[in-house]
């Protein structure tokens, strides 16, 4: 059987994250997303990978080197 895709707001559940967080996360540390029209999908195994892998960890966007 074919794993379903998720919506932008399902992946969010399955995350704990805000819709929002996944939107930025897509743009600025390249989650795997499809656009299908004009919706996100997402297949939660590459999300769950891309986790695994530490792409989602946050590097220090704290902006503390803007003080520098």
């Amino acid at each position: 059987m074919a794993e379903p895709w998720l919506s932008a707001d399902g992946i969010a559940e399955h995350l704990g994250v805000t819709k929002d967080t996944v939107y930025a996360w897509i743009t600025d540390k390249r989650m795997p997303a499809h656009k299908v029209g004009r919706l996100w999908k997402f297949q939660t195994s590459e999300v769950d990978e891309w986790v695994r892998n530490g792409s989602a960890a946050s590097s220090g966007d704290g902006g503390t080197q803007a003080d520098a």
